[in-house]
């Protein structure tokens, strides 16, 4: 019995004791529940979108005068990829306090400084190996930049060292469809290029319709809020380089002088439509070179014809070098008449001629022994000059050594060592009509390393 008694008293006080949890479980269940509801209330205030009678933002401005409101953009905001806005992050509608700086963060960097090249070999800088798919092989680039780069010489061109006077990197060519970088200009330039229309490919013409193209789809890219190298500014600030002509008077040069001098101003016609072309598409500043002592060349000593006539005193062809000279006269003329008529551009002339002869004629004082013989070449003495055999073949018996200053690379074509004397010659503006230094032309940014394309 009285484990019974003891029983039966159990059982009574488990009943209350169900009785008295059952009630504290319900407590916690409408605790929890009210929280929960507490916090759905809160998440739902603070992601609300902001009412449609906020002011409006700027951000949307179009061309028409259209604003786009603050729940617009946060309705854009939220549905755009990603949603970053939805996963927790409040949608910040601009509220103008911020567009200075915000407009300082979106403001590109000055532009450097631009140049925009066109020519022939003179200037080239790989152009025709690269439209050609011609494999110009060493010992091309020797000097400079120890591996052909499309140049014919073996290093730089008086291009690359203008470049490098005014601190930006060489120059690609336009036709080069790998590694070239335009952000500083481009190399219109291609060896054998011609300033009369058709007797070339990639004649002055042509050249110029490659810019106008490239402009064109630079400004179009701006425009459609893509990345493009060059802006409106930057070509109406840049420095237009021409070195071309030199193969229209090459291919008359086999005529008697009176019959070549008539056909002079037309070449020169050529050239003077090419500056006008450029100037009425925002060109303001031309540096115009004018052509060299043809008749020192190695490779016209070597192969001159008796109608050729007699040499002058340093060993160059008199008539050939006085057709040079006064093609050169007619050139500087007409860059004095487009001075008078462009008021508003500068139009420099850079007399070639005075410069390279100086190199022949007053060879010692540069330190070269040979003026007249190819460094790369065949034969020997006097010229070195094979009209058969190219450089690329030659023999390293007939090859100078690389400490040898010569002026003439291939017969053709100034070496490295040549170019850069003639080039600090055209960069200082003793040489040049008006007497102007080129980089007194443009504004020259922080200095860049050189560039070894």
């Amino acid at each position: 019995m009285a484990s019974a008694t003891m029983n039966g008293g159990g059982g009574g006080g488990g009943a209350a004791g169900v009785m008295k949890r059952t009630g504290l479980l319900r407590l916690q269940y409408y605790c929890v529940m009210g929280a929960v509801a507490a916090a759905v209330v809160l998440a739902t205030l603070r992601y609300m979108p902001a009412p449609a009678t906020t002011p409006p933002t700027v951000a949307g401005v179009d061309g028409g005068g259209a604003v786009r409101s603050a729940a617009g953009a946060g309705a854009a905001a939220a549905a755009a990829p990603g949603g970053g806005e939805a996963r927790g992050k409040r949608v910040h509608v601009w509220s103008g306090e911020d567009e200075e700086g915000d407009e300082k963060k979106k403001k590109k960097a000055e532009p450097g400084v631009v140049v925009i090249n066109f020519g022939d070999s003179n200037s080239d800088t790989g152009g025709v190996a690269a439209v050609m798919g011609i494999h110009i092989a060493p010992p091309e680039g020797r000097a400079y930049f120890h591996h052909p780069t499309g140049r014919l010489s073996d290093g730089r061109v008086i291009l690359d060292f203008i470049c490098e006077s005014l601190n930006t990197h060489h120059l690609s060519p336009f036709m080069r469809p790998l590694g070239s970088e335009y952000s500083n200009g481009v190399n219109f330039a291609i060896a054998g290029s011609t300033a009369t229309p058709g007797e070339t490919t990639f004649s002055l013409d042509v050249q110029l319709d490659q810019f106008v193209f490239f402009k064109e789809r630079c400004l179009e890219s701006i425009e459609r809020g893509e990345v493009a190298p060059i802006d409106s500014k930057g070509f109406e600030n840049a420095l237009y380089t021409m070195d071309i002509g030199h193969n229209d008077l090459m291919g008359v040069l086999h005529l008697p002088y009176h019959e070549i001098l008539p056909k002079l101003p037309a070449i020169v016609a050529e050239i003077k439509k090419a500056i006008k072309t450029l100037h009425k598409n925002d060109a303001r500043k031309f540096w115009i070179h004018g052509t060299g002592a043809l008749g020192c060349l190695p490779q016209k000593l070597a192969t001159r014809k008796d109608d050729d006539g007699g040499l002058d005193e340093h060993g160059c062809i008199t008539k050939i070098n006085n057709v040079a000279k006064k093609f050169n006269e007619l050139l500087s003329e007409t860059c004095d008449d487009l001075r008078l008529e462009f008021t508003d551009s500068i139009i420099v002339f850079v007399d070639m001629f005075a410069i390279k002869y100086d190199l022949v004629a007053n060879h010692t004082k540069y330190g070269i022994k040979k003026p007249l013989m190819t460094c790369c070449g065949h034969g020997g003495p006097p010229y070195n000059y094979d009209p058969k055999i190219s450089c690329s073949v030659t023999d390293d018996k007939y090859m100078c050594k690389l400490d040898e200053k010569f002026i003439s690379w291939d017969g053709v074509h100034f070496t490295d060592a040549a170019n850069e004397i003639v080039a600090s010659k055209v960069i200082s503006g003793e040489f040049s009509i008006p007497r102007i230094k080129l980089t007194t032309t443009v504004v020259k940014p922080k200095k860049t390393k050189n560039s070894r394309l």
